[in-house]
């Protein structure tokens, strides 16, 4: 209930005051894109660079190592393999880690670029529910071509190992090219290499593509088996998958072989997932065919399935959410998505999986479609992209990630802007990002004092005090930081001990003995035991001159807390 009161708190001019904001962003994007000739010149003063195009070119010019890196991590197949082919040509070797991420990349890819996105969406209501599930048809239908350029820089390899091999059987098999998956698995066996468990998930699928025969289709999947045990290769859920896949190749076979599997599967600790009891199904329930006498397979699923959860969260396999949402995009699937309150529960799950299984930069991509002309995700989705954030080290993408959490309506959610405060807090990053983060902490500031109508929307806590202090020291906001220092003793509040040292630190760079003395009075008004310390460094670290500059109330008080705290001092 609470998720839904959440979702439902928005008032329809607020959300089409979001859908307009959007398609005006997508119409700018359709026009920068299409037509980026007349965008180079800059003619704004002053210059910002957040409302320029993108750049989306390489910024590596040079041909070298760390240039063809950059241009696989763009995923930009073409123009990697003719920066490959350049630096041979030069004479300049390529280490075979970077040439076997070149081949991942082009057997991912099939040999060509991915498609761009130059061609703007109408957002009606049912392109909107489809999002962009059809894009992955494309490179479902491409095949693998004779000597294409994931076979030709594969044999200029001189000694190709376990990783080159891999990409290339998957590759194969991915594109269709079956029979030549299995020659290229047995040169690897010939060259005295052991293939791992991806190689041999990609060969259990294709087995059915090679064999005629059911029980020959079977007895390949199961020698593959055999060569992985030989090889002390360890099966995992996607082997398992893989196998109750092929078996749906199997005919009355796969009927017979498959509860044997899963429980072959079980003793070696792998369960079943969702996917693998779909499977199950497809095996004895063929569409079309009458089901009578069958219902005790379906009963027994239903059986294994009860009471547990099944989400795409916990098999963490992103092909399978991929294929799901592209099956949204075939006719009118996406009327299975149901109600606003069940399509919120579907892009919540697709969207977390997406924070926790891909990089940064496809997640974001998503995001931005998706977000909000689909989908107004939630506080605890909101969050899953501050942890993809960490975990990616993108955090300078922090005070854009705030603008739509304050626009989603969640800027009254105390756990989520304390976990905000909390990572740029963390750590420190060059002065540009601190600056942003500065802003951001300020503007954050302004919820925590007063909401809509004076309403008071957050509480300020010790931990959330000392974040933002400590974000705005970091920019050098030392007088933004003392205002807010007096924010403990209004919110009944205690500073830590590190906060009171990092201050001290700051207001000594700026030579500021008053303020100093101040500190060290904040401290002692809290009964800190951390005091005396505190006065040992303001006696160790500020000169002598600088003490004589005191003004008198602030050396009659220093006088005060040397007399009181002398005891300790001298236990130091």
């Amino acid at each position: 209930m609470k998720t839904f009161l959440t979702l439902t708190s928005f008032s329809p001019i607020q959300k089409l005051f979001s859908l307009s904001q959007e398609s005006g962003r997508n119409a700018a994007k359709y026009f920068i894109n299409t037509y980026p000739k007349y965008f180079q010149k800059d003619y704004a003063q002053p210059h910002i660079p957040c409302l320029m195009p993108e750049t989306l070119e390489a910024q590596i010019e040079e041909a070298s190592e760390a240039a063809l890196i950059e241009r696989i991590r763009m995923r930009k197949v073409k123009a990697a393999v003719d920066l490959y082919d350049q630096l041979l040509q030069a004479g300049t070797s390529v280490s075979l880690d970077v040439t076997n991420q070149l081949l991942d990349l082009i057997c991912f890819c099939g040999d060509h670029d991915p498609t761009q996105e130059n061609v703007p969406e109408q957002r009606n209501e049912e392109t909107a529910k489809k999002g962009r599930a059809s894009k992955a048809s494309g490179l479902l239908k491409a095949t693998w071509k004779e000597n294409n350029n994931a076979g030709r820089i594969f044999a200029l390899l001189s000694e190709p190992n376990t990783h080159s091999y891999s990409a290339l059987i998957r590759g194969m098999v991915k594109y269709g090219a079956y029979s030549k998956a299995f020659s290229t698995y047995t040169d690897l066996l010939n060259n005295r290499l052991k293939a791992d468990v991806h190689t041999f998930n990609a060969l259990i699928i294709a087995a059915p593509e090679v064999k005629e025969k059911y029980n020959e289709k079977w007895e390949l999947i199961v020698d593959l088996l055999k060569q992985m045990a030989e090889q002390k290769v360890k099966p995992n859920l996607l082997t398992l998958n893989a196998v109750l896949k092929a078996l749906r190749r199997c005919g009355t076979l796969g009927k017979s072989q498959a509860f044997p599997v899963i429980s072959e599967m079980k003793a070696l600790s792998i369960d079943p997932s969702l996917a693998s009891y779909n499977h199950l199904l497809a095996i004895f329930y063929k569409t079309g065919a009458p089901i009578q006498g069958q219902t005790d397979i379906l009963q027994e699923v239903m059986n294994e399935v009860s009471g547990k959860s099944f989400t795409c969260l916990d098999t963490k396999d992103m092909e399978q959410a991929y294929r799901v949402h592209e099956l949204l995009g075939v006719g009118e699937n996406w009327r299975l998505l149901g109600n606003d309150f069940q399509q919120s529960i579907y892009y919540a799950r697709f969207f977390s999986l997406l924070c926790m299984m891909e990089n940064i930069d496809v997640m974001l991509k998503w995001y931005r479609d998706l977000v909000p002309s689909v989908y107004y995700p939630s506080s605890n989705v909101m969050r899953d992209l501050l942890q993809a954030l960490d975990t990616d080290n993108r955090l300078d993408l922090i005070p854009q990630i705030w603008k739509d959490i304050k626009q989603l309506g969640h800027a009254n959610r105390q756990n989520l802007v304390e976990e905000l405060l909390t990572l740029m807090a963390r750590e420190k990053h060059n002065q540009e990002v601190q600056e942003s983060f500065a802003e951001c902490a300020l503007d954050i500031k302004k919820i925590y004092d007063t909401g809509d109508r004076g309403k008071v929307l957050l509480s300020w806590t010790a931990g959330s005090l000392i974040d933002l202090i400590s974000v705005l020291l970091a920019a050098h906001r030392r007088q933004d930081a003392w205002e807010m220092l007096k924010l403990f003793k209004t919110h009944n509040r205690v500073p830590s001990e590190e906060l009171l040292n990092k201050f001290l630190t700051c207001v000594k760079e700026a030579g500021e003995v008053n303020q100093a003395v101040e500190l060290v009075q904040i401290s002692a008004g809290f009964c800190l035991p951390e005091t005396p310390k505190l006065i040992q460094r303001v006696q160790q670290e500020f000169e002598l001159t600088d003490l004589r500059d005191l003004k008198p109330s602030s050396a009659h008080h220093l006088c005060s807390l040397l007399t009181a705290c002398s005891s300790p001092l001298k236990q130091h």
